[in-house]
Parts: C-alpha cells; sequence; structure tokens
C-alpha cells in the first residue's frame, strides 16, 4: 500500500495530487505527517512542497473542473478532519474526468462527503463572524481568542479587516495555534503559542470595554423572555466559553 505523506499545508497537499498523476500512481492514502502511523504494510513516500506543482495542480482544478470546485476542496482541506487529504484527492480526479459537472454527482460518496463538509466549515465560518470577542490590551491592538471546530481563521479575517480598518488585532485560533494579524495595511497568519493568548486574557480579565458590555447585556435582558434550549440551538455550548457577555 502507498502511502503519500506531506507538511500538512495546501501546497503540500497539492503537490501530492499532481506527484500522483504524474508518476501514474494511485497511492491509497495521503496523510499529513502528524497523522501517519508507520507500519509494515505501508510503502511509505515523503512529498516536498513544491509551488510549481501547487500552481500547476490549482490553475488545472480551476480551469478544468472549476473555480466552484476549487473552493470546496480549501474548505475541505480546512476542514481538520481525519482522512480529509483523501477525499480531496479522490473528488479531484473524479473532477478532472467529469469537469464542472461533478458537483451534480451527489449520489457519488466522493462528491456527497465533499458537500457534507463544506456545508459544516461554511456554517461554522458564517456563525463565527458573530461570536468573535474582541479585547483591548492596553489601548494598543484588539486581541480575540477563538477555539473552532475548523481551520476558518483565514475565513472569517477578512470581514474584521472590513469593519476595524483603524484598529490593529489579532485573531487566534488558540487550538491550533496560529492566528490572523493585521496592523491597518494588511494581514498576514503566523504561528502563536497558546500560552501568549492565556497570559493576554490573564492580564486583561476585567477591561473597561469587557465590564460596559456587561453591563449593556444585562441591562437589556428580558427575564421572562429567557429561553436557554433555544439559544443553544442558535449558540451552541461550545463556542460560549470567549462570548464576554456570558458568565
Amino acid at each position: 500500500m502507498i502511502c503519500y505523506i506531506y507538511d500538512g499545508s495546501f501546497e503540500g497537499l497539492l503537490t501530492c495530487i499532481y506527484e500522483a498523476y504524474y508518476n501514474k500512481e494511485n497511492p491509497e492514502e495521503i496523510l499529513k505527517k502528524e497523522e501517519f502511523i508507520p507500519n509494515l504494510l505501508t510503502k511509505e513516500v515523503y512529498i516536498k512542497s513544491d509551488m510549481n506543482k501547487f500552481s500547476k495542480v490549482y490553475e488545472a482544478i480551476k480551469l478544468k473542473v472549476s473555480p466552484v470546485s476549487l473552493k470546496y476542496v480549501f474548505y475541505v482541506y480546512l476542514s481538520d478532519i481525519n482522512g480529509s487529504s483523501n477525499l480531496i484527492y479522490n473528488y479531484v480526479r473524479l473532477g478532472f474526468k467529469l469537469g464542472k459537472n461533478v458537483d451534480l454527482y451527489l449520489h457519488d460518496n466522493r462528491v456527497l462527503k465533499i458537500h457534507m463538509i463544506v456545508k459544516k466549515v461554511t456554517s461554522e465560518f458564517h456563525r463565527m463572524l458573530g461570536f468573535v470577542r474582541f479585547k483591548d490590551i492596553d489601548n494598543k491592538f484588539l486581541y480575540a481568542p477563538i477555539e473552532p471546530d475548523h481551520n476558518i481563521t483565514a475565513l472569517i479575517t477578512p470581514h474584521f479587516t472590513e469593519r476595524l480598518r483603524s484598529e490593529n488585532f489579532i485573531i487566534h485560533d488558540l487550538k491550533r495555534e496560529v492566528a490572523s494579524i493585521y496592523d491597518k495595511n494588511g494581514w498576514s497568519i503566523t504561528s502563536l503559542p497558546k500560552e501568549y493568548g492565556l497570559r493576554l486574557l490573564y492580564e486583561n480579565e476585567n477591561g473597561l470595554y469587557e465590564t460596559l458590555w456587561k453591563e449593556y447585556f444585562k441591562s437589556t435582558t428580558i427575564e421572562n423572555r429567557l429561553n436557554p434550549k433555544l439559544q443553544k440551538m442558535h449558540m451552541p455550548k461550545r463556542y460560549w466559553k470567549f462570548l464576554t457577555e456570558l458568565p
């Protein structure tokens, strides 16, 4: 059994697809290096990310399949779901055969699974836009910790660069230890240790804006209209951790 192993980047994943196609191989598995567990039945092939090969596959998906399919591939990559690399590989192979009609084949598991994951990532992406809470850090920058199910930091950041153009801010995914950093001119994704964020939260636990927001939330609450069941349905409890207004 052939297993392609890559560095976990999107560039690395598309490089794997390039190598499989031009080497006329059909790897049974494509895994991120942290997912791979060595065994005697697997032939390990380590694939090094190559920007030229990545670009060729990227453009091929966009032109020979569709820009929408390319978006789906990226969203599934961001899902961080185990086995997502295999799903993408099989979906792209089918896409090269069927062209732009590939997404009509929902009876095919290779397509259906992609659509199901895209729906989950898209849903969390839109939901998270309303759940991000910023803290003012010494009047220098705004800081927002998040712990989403999927790796959506890069998806939500453009929304906040539009809303907070005159502010410096950091959106920090503590689970993955990555952050988007905006400096009024542009933004980028970088690695950032979880400990950094926890220290900021501890040192700025009860800032002025947090206190005002809690008071506003409390004053506008209508006690006899509280509906915890409905609240949890629209605002799942796993997102409550960093909501300033909740205890």
